[in-house]
């Protein structure tokens, strides 16, 4: 077996409702939505299994997963000669198991039967809504050469970060010794700190190592791990690893690269926003042999009919008419009309063009075209696809402040205003 090629199986855990990023989530699933202009969330763990040699992959899904679907199945296509494949395992009915996914360690228990099919060695698990570029096959020889059961993948993190994740204690060959979840900022954890022996390069600030939920287990171990006694368990991060540690040899991998947690409204716009930086830390640029993959759309090139543009990015198919955009992400299809200013906007895009006729229809009914109208200021916002602003409006630069939740034709949260997808906003509107 040492000789041998890992028959490696890299399942994605597509989360639960994702209400930490609603209204985003209100009509798709997490992996589902946009990112950085013309991808999704999710083609950032399918491009890293794919870029590290491993094609057999299962995402794990329940929630609003239409859109999901239709967006795996227009952009990963394995010739046939490959054997690789993405597949979607939404949660299903079946005569042993009625109800839904309960977390990530019982929704890969429930689909056991579709991954013993392939008789793998090892599993990969990740999750779906993070934003890192990782070479998971230096993950697994790591894996392999520490003879390690369950290796975590982890980041170093400092203290005041700690209290946000999972926190591992290792020795100096690595091996996770003891488990805990968020640690409050008045508990004393000084005797987690990372061993000198493996620290290697980190910077000396980040001194605990945090859990990135990213995981390898040996196949027998899996089931072990998740089967007989273990049934009444239902999350890795909460109970299945905590209870390994000390029956199971479990190992650390530190990753030093760039990880970014995406799953909150905050740091999904903050990640965005940061991609128009001269040297953005992720970066979708300069990446010939592991790009990130997504849907192949056959759109024409972006039309600036005129325009002041400073770090910010446009995706294909766009029309921007004399507007100043400023550290904005503009997704396909978005039209941006005249004289209008766009300050630290997320912009989707839109799925469709409008027709001429339905323009001259929606005109008469004081509709909005799909996009921005003229003489718009806007800051500060992510405007979700298909929206339609009118003319003169202003969102985000009034000063006014809202409450977190839902105002109507659109939602604020930690600051932000999210304009709902498909939402009418009226020409003149103030928000």
């Amino acid at each position: 077996m040492a000789n041998e090629e890992p028959r490696v199986l890299s399942i994605i855990l597509g989360g639960g409702k994702g209400t930490r990023l609603y209204p985003l989530t209100k009509e798709r699933s997490k992996p589902a939505v946009s990112f950085g202009g013309k991808y999704r969330i999710v083609d950032i763990p399918l491009s890293n299994c794919i870029n590290s040699g491993y094609k057999k992959i299962y995402l794990l899904t329940q929630f609003n997963s239409a859109s999901l679907h239709l967006h795996i199945t227009n952009s990963y296509n394995f010739d046939r000669f490959s054997g690789g494949f993405v597949e979607i395992l939404a949660a299903e009915q079946t005569l042993e198991h009625s109800g839904w996914y309960e977390g990530t360690a019982d929704a890969v228990r429930k689909n056991f039967i579709h991954f013993k099919s392939q008789k793998p060695t090892h599993y990969v698990i990740l999750s779906g809504d993070q934003l890192y570029k990782m070479d998971l096959r230096a993950f697994m020889d790591a894996h392999i050469k520490s003879g390690a059961e369950i290796t975590i993948a982890t980041t170093a993190v400092n203290r005041r970060d700690a209290s946000g994740f999972g926190i591992m204690k290792i020795d100096e060959d690595s091996h996770v010794k003891e488990f805990m979840e968020k640690p409050k900022p008045d508990v004393n954890i000084d005797s987690w700190k990372i061993p000198a022996e493996a620290r290697g390069t980190l910077p000396p600030e980040k001194e605990f190592l945090a859990s990135m939920g990213i995981y390898i287990f040996n196949a027998d171990t899996m089931e072990e791990c998740l089967l007989g006694e273990n049934e009444k368990y239902t999350d890795f991060g909460k109970e299945i690893l905590p209870l390994a540690i000390g029956k199971k040899k479990i190992n650390s991998y530190v990753f030093d690269g760039y990880w970014e947690d995406i799953g909150t409204i905050r740091s999904f716009y903050e990640a965005n926003i940061a991609l128009t930086d001269p040297y953005p830390s992720f970066d979708f640029y300069g990446t010939n042999n592991k790009p990130i993959y997504t849907h192949m759309r056959n759109l024409p090139p972006s039309k600036i009919n005129k325009a002041d543009i400073t770090s910010s990015l446009t995706s294909e198919g766009c029309i921007i008419t004399n507007c100043k955009l400023n550290r904005s992400v503009i997704g396909v299809r978005s039209i941006i009309e005249d004289n209008s200013e766009l300050d630290g906007v997320i912009m989707m895009g839109a799925d469709y063009y409008d027709e001429e006729d339905e323009k001259k229809a929606n005109a008469a009914k004081n509709i909005p075209n799909t996009g921005i109208g003229k003489n718009c200021k806007i800051s500060n916002t992510i405007i979700d696809k298909n929206a339609r602003i009118g003319d003169n409006c202003k969102i985000g630069v009034t000063g006014k402040k809202y409450d977190d939740g839902d105002h109507g034709s659109f939602y604020s949260a930690d600051g932000i205003i999210v304009i709902r997808k498909g939402a009418v906003i009226p020409s003149g509107t103030e928000i």
